[in-house]
C-alpha cells in the first residue's frame, strides 16, 4: 500500500482534534504573545532574514574559541600576590573539597613567569605573551569574572556553546540563525572554520543544530582544498544537468512537504538550494590571494594555509558579505606543561604567536571597514586555568597548569559592548571572584541581548518543552553594554 495513503487511512478522530487544538493554540499564543515574540520559520525559506524581538546592537558574529582553554593568569589577569608566593603550598581553604582533572593533594602555587604592560588610554593590563593586542586594548571589554561548571574539555565546550554539558542541544551559532536568519542567500547563515588540524572537543556538537531544524547547523568550510566538502558537482554532471536533477527533487519535496508538513522537509529543499548557489559563491569569498599584501600581511596570513590567521581574515570577508555568525576553532591551548609546547614560557609564546597578530588584525580590520560597532566579537576557551602547578608536572623545569572553572577570563569586542574596559575581578590569587560574577548562561543570555533576543524568549518546543540556550537560567550583564 501506498505509505502516505496507509498514514491517512490510520488517522483517527483523535488525531484530527489533537492537530487542530494544537494548531488552534499556537495561533492563539502567537496573537497573545506578538508577532515578534517567537523567532518564526517560515516554510518557503528557513533562512530567510528576520527582524530580532529588540532593538540590537550588533547584526552579526564571531567567535575565536581557543581550544584547550588558555592560561589566562599568563595573559589576561595579572596576580603580582601570586608571583609573590610562588612555590608555597596552596592554602587549605582554596583547594578543600575540589576536585581537579589532574591534580591531587596540596599543589604549589605557581605565580606567571610572563611581565605586564599597562596598555592604552584605559590602562588595560596584558601580558607579553600577547604584544599584538596590546595595540587594541582599548577596543577590548575583558572579563575577569568568568565561571562555568565544568572541568573537563568537552562537557565544557558544550557548556559555552549549547547551554548543557551534555551532546543534544543546538548550538549558540544554530540558535542565532535561527533567530536571524541570514542576509546573503548565496552563503551559509553560519560558518565554522578550523586551525591546527584537529577538531574542536566536542566535535560537531560545539556547533551542531540539535533540535532545531539541521538547516540551522553550521557548515564547515576549509581555507584548503575544496571549501565545502561533496558540493562539487560530481564526475559527469554538468552544471545544466545539476539545475535539472535538483529541479526534479525540489518538485518531490515540495509535494511531501504540503502532505506531511515535516520541518526536515523544507530544510532538505533549502539546503540542496543553498548547496547549488554555494558552488560559485563560496570559492570566491573564501580565496584570500585577492586581498592586498598589506592587509596579508598584517593578519600573518598565507593563501592555502589552514591557519587561524588565514581563519581570522576569511571571518572577516564573510561577515561582509552577509554571514551571520562565524565560529573559529584553534586547536593547541591545553596548557599542563607535560611537553614543552605545553609550558607557559616558551609554549605559550610560540602558540599565543600564532593568534594574537590575527586576532588584533582582526579588530582593527572590522573598525576600519565600519563593521565593528555592529559585530561582537567574542574570545574564550571552555574555563580558565588553576593557579597552581599542575600535578604531574609539579617537579618538572616546564610550567602548566590545571582545568580551571570557577574564575577565568575572556574578551569581547565591539557590537555594543563596552570598549578599554575591565569587568569583574578575581581575588588576589586567582582563586575565586572577587567582584562582579558572571556565569557562563549569563555571557550567553547577554550575547543574545545584543543581538537582540530575549533569552528567555527566543524558544524552540521539542518533547513537549519549550527550549533555550540558558535552559532557566541567566541574566543579562549590563555592565557589559554600552
Amino acid at each position: 500500500m501506498d505509505p502516505l495513503l496507509e498514514y491517512k487511512l490510520l488517522a483517527t478522530r483523535r488525531h484530527l482534534l489533537g492537530g487542530m487544538a494544537g494548531g488552534i493554540g499556537g495561533i492563539a499564543m502567537r496573537e497573545l504573545l506578538g508577532a515578534g515574540a517567537a523567532a518564526p520559520v517560515g516554510p518557503a525559506d528557513p533562512m530567510a532574514a528576520r527582524q530580532p524581538q529588540l532593538p540590537a546592537k550588533a547584526k552579526r558574529m564571531i567567535v575565536i574559541h581557543l581550544t584547550g582553554s588558555p592560561p589566562h593568569l599568563d595573559m589576561y589577569d595579572h596576580k603580582p600576590e601570586l608571583v609573590k608566593r610562588d612555590g608555597e603550598d596552596c592554602p587549605a581553604d582554596t583547594i578543600a573539597g575540589k576536585k581537579f582533572a589532574f591534580t591531587t593533594g596540596t599543589p604549589k602555587l605557581l605565580g606567571s613567569p610572563r611581565k605586564w604592560v599597562r596598555c592604552g588610554e584605559s590602562g588595560m593590563e596584558l601580558s607579553d605573551a600577547i604584544p599584538h593586542l596590546h595595540r587594541v586594548a582599548d577596543k577590548l571589554c575583558l572579563v575577569r569574572s568568568m565561571v562555568t561548571d565544568q572541568f573537563n574539555h568537552a562537557p565544557g565546550e558544550l557548556m559555552v556553546y549549547t547551554g548543557s554539558p551534555r551532546g543534544g542541544r543546538p548550538s549558540l551559532g544554530s540558535w542565532v540563525t535561527y533567530g536571524l536568519g541570514t542576509e546573503n542567500a548565496d552563503l551559509p547563515g553560519f560558518v565554522v572554520l578550523i586551525s591546527s588540524g584537529t577538531q574542536p572537543n566536542a566535535g560537531t556538537g560545539s556547533f551542531g543544530s540539535g533540535f532545531l531544524p539541521s538547516v540551522y547547523q553550521g557548515v564547515q568550510c576549509r581555507s584548503k582544498g575544496d571549501p565545502v566538502l561533496y558540493v562539487s558537482d560530481p564526475p559527469g554532471m554538468d552544471r545544466a544537468m545539476r539545475r535539472r536533477s535538483l529541479d526534479a527533487v525540489r518538485d518531490l519535496n515540495e509535494i511531501q512537504a504540503r502532505e506531511l508538513g515535516n520541518p526536515e522537509t523544507v530544510t532538505r529543499i533549502a539546503q540542496y538550494e543553498l548547496a547549488y548557489r554555494m558552488q560559485t559563491s563560496v570559492p570566491a569569498v573564501m580565496d584570500i590571494s585577492k586581498e592586498p599584501a598589506h592587509v596579508l600581511q598584517a593578519y600573518g596570513a598565507r593563501p592555502g594555509s589552514p591557519s587561524l590567521a588565514n581563519n581570522c581574515l576569511l571571518a572577516r570577508r564573510l561577515v561582509e558579505q552577509g554571514v551571520r555568525f562565524v565560529h573559529l576553532f584553534d586547536w593547541g591551548w591545553d596548557f599542563h606543561g607535560t611537553s614543552p609546547d605545553q609550558g607557559i614560557r616558551d609554549g605559550l609564546t610560540k602558540k599565543a604567536a600564532t593568534f594574537d597578530k590575527p586576532a588584533a588584525a582582526l579588530i582593527e580590520d572590522l573598525d576600519r571597514r565600519g563593521l565593528l560597532d555592529d559585530t561582537l566579537v567574542l574570545c574564550t576557551g571552555e574555563f580558565g586555568r588553576t593557579p597552581f602547578r599542575e600535578g604531574r608536572t609539579a617537579g618538572s623545569a616546564i610550567l602548566g597548569r590545571d582545568h580551571y572553572p570557577d574564575c577565568y577570563s575572556i574578551w569581547m569586542a565591539g557590537g555594543g559592548v563596552k570598549a578599554g574596559y575591565v569587568h569583574g575581578a578575581s581575588d588576589d590569587l586567582g582563586f575565586t571572584v572577587a567582584a562582579d560574577k558572571v556565569h557562563i548562561h549569563d555571557l550567553q543570555a547577554t550575547i543574545l541581548h545584543l543581538l537582540g533576543f530575549d533569552h528567555t524568549r527566543l524558544t524552540y518546543r521539542f518533547q513537549g518543552r519549550d527550549f533555550r540556550l540558558t535552559d532557566v537560567h541567566g541574566e543579562v550583564v549590563k555592565g557589559l553594554l554600552t
